[in-house]
């Protein structure tokens, strides 16, 4: 077994010392979620210590709330399996978390990214946008594209079917991808169901960064803007651009591709990468 425990040192220098700029708020998060995906390979005597304040926990405050001072905004997913602090091995009061299915971005959510955008603007680095594997809204996008028959099923929830539409985009688009990579006749692959599962929420992780991009990147204090995929199994993020699954796999936020030639670029990548070929031929 291991341990993941939250602890107030009194010998520790007191008061947080948030990033200084946002190539420091990223090494923070990737080499967080490299210490998180790290412990289960410790299982004996693996123990991970994050240190908090206590004013973080709200004690010590005499009464008062403290102030908000989050490095980074985390759009993610609401799934159960992908606690998002946890994820980057990150304390309280230091992400601003904004969790919806599919990762998907509309009036709400940006308007909550605005939020902290014009609120925490002395602390805030990077925005993030953190999509999974196996992801179930992106399952159903992907079923109803494969199946269209199967998006009536949908006709009795418009709260759904809205997701769903959001996602399918990068449905088509992956599916696009894959075609171009491996011809026609991929849809005959024993994986391309699971191939296109990933591909699409890869894709759909970047649309949605492109969107906070597009949206908040003109403010005079811009902030970098990046995307991952959480692995369910290996509980590492990443996205899946290497053509060689020899090597381990690095935790990695990518920037966000520039126009239109960048998502092509980042499409061909991802269709032709380890990860990919390995879904297709049924291995999972």
């Amino acid at each position: 077994m291991f341990d993941v425990i939250y602890r107030y040192d009194p010998t520790r220098s007191s008061g947080r010392h948030p990033p200084t700029d946002a190539a420091e708020a990223h090494r923070r998060l990737v080499d967080g979620n490299e210490a998180f995906a790290a412990m289960a390979a410790h299982t004996e005597d693996g123990c991970r210590v994050v240190p908090v304040d206590l004013e973080d926990l709200g004690i010590g405050n005499a009464g008062q709330a403290l102030q908000q001072q989050p490095f980074a905004v985390v759009i993610g997913c609401s799934d159960a399996r992908v606690p998002t602090e946890l994820v980057f091995d990150r304390a309280c009061n230091e992400l601003f978390v904004v969790r919806v299915a599919g990762n998907i971005l509309g009036q709400d959510e940006l308007g909550s990214v605005d939020y902290a955008v014009g609120h925490f603007r002395d602390d805030l680095k990077l925005l993030v946008v953190l999509g999974h594997s196996q992801c179930g809204a992106v399952t159903a996008a992907v079923d109803a594209f494969l199946k269209p028959i199967d998006y009536l099923d949908l006709a009795g929830s418009h709260h759904i079917r809205s997701i769903v539409n959001t996602i399918f985009p990068a449905v088509r688009g992956a599916a696009r991808t894959l075609a171009v990579a491996w011809g026609e006749d991929v849809v005959e692959r024993p994986g391309y169901r699971a191939a296109l599962i990933e591909c699409s929420s890869v894709l759909n992780a970047a649309i949605s960064a492109s969107i906070l991009r597009a949206s908040f990147q003109q403010d005079a204090q811009p902030q970098r803007v990046v995307f991952g995929i959480y692995d369910l199994e290996t509980r590492r993020v990443h996205v899946p651009l290497s053509p060689d699954e020899s090597r381990p796999t690095a935790t990695r936020l990518e920037d966000v591709p520039a126009g239109q030639d960048g998502f092509r670029d980042l499409a061909a990548r991802i269709g032709a990468s380890a990860r990919i070929q390995r879904l297709l031929a049924g291995v999972f």
